[in-house]
């Protein structure tokens, strides 16, 4: 499989006629496309690589309807004729979900699932939902191209929530009775199938997906959009599991978004809201079974963090509605809010993640709810774009320096690659310096972690910086957490900031 990094390489030397100065790996999430961002100092564009041509297809057409439309997507500047890569608009860094946690107001423990919810952010959410009306009922894309299907019909349904199925209750060892619950799916989907479902479906309509650029909103990854119900959209972006919005926010923003789509829709407010609380339900479904694929499956065990927002987003639902023709679903949605999952920090990996578990059909994951008499917080970073905020109030913490240990980013095959895959890994763990340096860490870190709890305190920083921010200081960190866990029972939180 190609990298990628030759054809975006190739592809920004056929739109400038030089070759890119800056040619920088973007971190991925859940997807299997390859983000580059390349260039000059600043000037700088997006490559994107991605081998799925029917996917490709479905975003660079939507693309263009919308930039008809003249709505704020990023303008594409290249494609290559193998249908493989493109060049798009550099948006920056800063999306909305980055915002929120960078200006929410913790209360208390920042990884709780209670927190203020700043009003600069709200008046953000709020010209989001000024556009999302436009997007849905204002374009007239070429259904034809979406994929993997045309519409959120029975099938798309049907996949997603046998993905939750399959994913999230049987790893979690959730007990159901699989014909009692495959029958309730069949009432549930064709509940869903009433509401009327014209309208352009943006499907991942959530905050990791909105760039905040030049004090406007921006939208991208919208390569699965298909037809269907205008509630699913305003239920991804509300009940968006790790924006961790409070209920009453989550009201006014829907009344809010009920407003704007009145100005340029024929709209039924009753009608909305019949459905509104089912397609909660089944993104919710969607996105546990996500979580579960990508951090089980897929090892990125940070997707699995998000478990307990989604799961005290279900429990706030009024699900009653339809509960009643939903017996065996009703039954496992009390089981999971009240047993979420099977907890193990002796198989926690450093991010509250996954490791080999001797049960193949349990998630193990730290329980990121449970109070602790001392959080440490860990963190990466590139020291060429500063060093990490204190969130605390304390005045921050240590601060090793990794750029004197050997660097596995100055040779070709590491470049794409971060330190948390297991080549970097070999290629650090046999590295004399790299051995020795963490000896002398984990000595100090030790000493001070055992002050900590002798005196109460509630918050130690520790950060690793070097070049990238994505090598040697993430190896640190991840080497860090994985011996306190084993050392001293903390809260360790892990934090890659230039990974995110």
């Amino acid at each position: 499989m190609d990298s990628g990094f030759d054809p975006a390489k190739n592809l920004y030397r056929d739109l400038t006629g030089k070759d890119p100065e800056i040619i920088d790996p973007i971190p991925g999430s859940g997807s299997p496309r390859k983000y580059f961002r390349m260039g000059e100092e600043g000037r700088t564009v997006i490559g994107v690589y991605n081998e799925d041509r029917k996917e490709n297809r479905a975003f660079l057409s939507f693309t263009r309807t919308f930039l008809n439309q003249r709505l704020p997507v990023p303008e594409v500047l290249a494609e290559s004729s193998d249908g493989l890569c493109y060049l798009l608009h550099d948006l920056g860094d800063l999306t909305l979900y980055k915002f929120l946690q960078e200006n929410r107001n913790p209360a208390g423990d920042n990884q709780s699932v209670t927190h203020d919810f700043p009003d600069a952010a709200k008046q953000w959410y709020k010209k989001v939902l000024d556009w999302l009306p436009h997007f849905q009922v204002s374009t007239q894309p070429d259904y034809n191209l979406c994929y993997p299907r045309p519409a959120f019909d029975r099938q798309s349904m049907h996949w997603d929530l046998n993905y939750f199925k399959y994913y999230y209750l049987k790893l979690a060892g959730i007990s159901f009775d699989e014909q009692h619950l495959e029958d309730d799916f069949l009432v549930f989907i064709t509940f869903l199938l009433q509401a009327p479902a014209g309208h352009f479906m943006y499907r991942d309509f959530q905050s990791r997906n909105i760039m905040l650029y030049e004090e406007q909103p921006w939208f991208i990854d919208y390569q699965g959009g298909r037809k269907g119900a205008l509630q699913y959209d305003v239920a991804s972006l509300l009940y968006d599991a790790k924006a961790d919005i409070p209920e009453d926010v989550r009201k006014e923003l829907l009344e809010y978004y009920f407003q704007s789509i009145s100005g340029i829709h024929s709209f039924d407010r009753e009608q909305f809201l019949r459905y509104y609380p089912g397609f909660v339900m089944i993104r919710i479904f969607q996105a546990l079974g996500a979580y579960g694929f990508r951090g089980y499956y897929q090892k990125k065990s940070h997707f699995l963090q998000s478990i307990p927002y989604a799961l005290k987003n279900l429990e706030m639902l009024p699900y009653t509605v339809i509960s009643e023709k939903l017996p065996e679903l009703t039954k496992i949605i009390e089981s999971m809010i009240k047993t979420p999952v099977k907890i193990s920090l002796k198989e926690s990996t450093t991010d509250g993640g996954i490791t080999g578990s001797p049960d193949p059909n349990v998630i193990y994951f730290q329980d990121i709810t449970k109070p602790y008499s001392l959080k440490v917080l860990i963190t990466s970073f590139s020291y060429m774009k500063g060093l990490p905020a204190d969130l605390t109030g304390n005045g921050g913490g240590f601060i090793f320096d990794c750029r004197a240990l050997p660097n596995p980013g100055r040779y070709d095959y590491y470049r794409l690659i971060t330190g948390m895959d297991e080549p970097v890994i070999d290629f650090l763990k046999a590295e004399p310096q790299m051995n020795e340096f963490l000896t002398h860490v984990f000595a100090l870190v030790d000493q001070s972690v055992k002050r900590y709890l002798d005196r109460k305190f509630s918050h130690l920083m520790v950060n690793f910086g070097c070049t990238g921010g994505q090598h040697r200081s993430v190896y640190c960190a991840e080497a860090l957490a994985r011996h306190l866990r084993e050392q001293f029972t903390v809260n360790i939180v892990v934090k890659h900031r230039e990974m995110e």
